[in-house]
């Protein structure tokens, strides 16, 4: 109980200034690329069958990923390519499993411009990070802690970065209990190359969640509250604006409530121990940023349903952003272990 303790105050500790979205760099790493996980709204942390949990929860890294093998991909807004390959291996008995992951991000080919805004041709950029992850079960208990190491690079033009980060992570879960519950503190770290010779902030992100199978239902909720190191990540959406007779706009106020419940991500799964299962995710910050008014754009809203055919498994997730666009992901599991049919 001693080093339960110590990890919980760990966590406590990095309650501290961090940022949110814009405002740090290699934001890629706080966005999802597991099908499944964006089905359910895009923070899920408690699933402990699937191969690409570990990248957002590394103490769900177990045997039962050994040689497991991912592959996902999705057409991003404004045409970015995103994808990732998660593969886990035991490296022995007395060891356990280690999880790696692959993650990048391709912004394509942009037109670039000088100060003047006179265009000077195109350049492309892209993101990547490479991670390692390890769990391990501390005796006589159902706690698991978990780290993932991550490698960035991250490149604009002919500018380069190179950055480390570790998430960190907490998990209670037993096969004899119908809930789990976690906490993860992800991206702690720091740029070893900077694009500009000033060092930037990471994406900090301190994250609880849990989740509940029911006992007569076939139905399995998932809930996340995301970004405690920083309380108040509300942003006025634009739509809330109040335009007078004579042309005065009164921007719109986020209450006590309204940024609260910024935080909350939800999910639902049914039958999530069949073949064919149907999900179903709510992104409140996403939903309430992203309205528009008098018109019903069902953002923050996600979809999608797996599929398992012995070795194989297909997941697909549709998660709406705006009445004018939305992403579609596609993950294809393999479960490469011929002692498991």
């Amino acid at each position: 109980m001693k080093i339960i303790k110590i990890i919980i105050l760990l966590f406590i500790s990095f309650f501290a200034n961090a940022q949110v979205g814009g405002e740090t760099v290699y934001q890629f790493l706080n966005i999802s690329t597991s099908a499944r996980q964006l089905a359910l709204g895009g923070e899920v942390l408690t699933i402990t069958d699937d191969i690409n949990q570990p990248i957002w929860n590394p103490a769900t890294i177990s045997i039962d990923l050994d040689r497991k093998v991912s592959v996902n991909y999705s057409s991003f807004l404004a045409g970015i390519n995103v994808g990732s390959i998660s593969y886990a291996s035991e490296v022995s008995r007395r060891f356990g499993v280690i999880h790696g992951n692959i993650k990048y991000f391709d912004y394509g080919s942009l037109i670039g411009a000088d100060e003047q805004g006179n265009e000077t041709g195109t350049f492309r950029a892209n993101d990547i990070a490479v991670s390692l992850g390890y769990s391990y079960n501390i005796p006589r208990s159902n706690f698991y802690v978990g780290t993932n190491l991550k490698f960035i690079n991250s490149n604009i033009s002919n500018f380069s970065s190179v950055g480390v980060a570790v998430d960190l992570a907490l998990l209670y879960t037993s096969i004899y209990k119908p809930y789990s519950f976690t906490a993860v503190v992800r991206n702690l770290g720091t740029q070893i190359k900077s694009f500009s010779g000033q060092n930037e902030d990471l994406p900090l992100e301190i994250l609880v969640g849990g989740s509940y199978q029911l006992e007569h239902v076939p139905l399995k909720w998932y809930a996340t509250v995301d970004n405690l190191q920083q309380w108040d990540i509300s942003v006025a959406n634009p739509s809330d604006q109040i335009i007078d007779l004579e042309g005065n706009i009164t921007e719109a106020e986020v209450g006590f409530l309204g940024n609260a419940i910024r935080h909350l991500v939800i999910g639902a799964e049914l039958f999530p121990k069949s073949v064919i299962n149907l999900r179903l995710g709510y992104n409140f910050r996403r939903a309430a940023e992203l309205k528009l008014q008098n018109a019903r754009s069902f953002s923050g809203i996600s979809f999608g349903f797996g599929i398992k055919m012995k070795r194989f498994k297909f997941n697909f997730a549709n998660s709406r952003f705006h009445s004018a666009t939305n992403v579609s992901t596609f993950s294809l599991e393999i479960d490469l272990d011929s002692n498991r049919f």
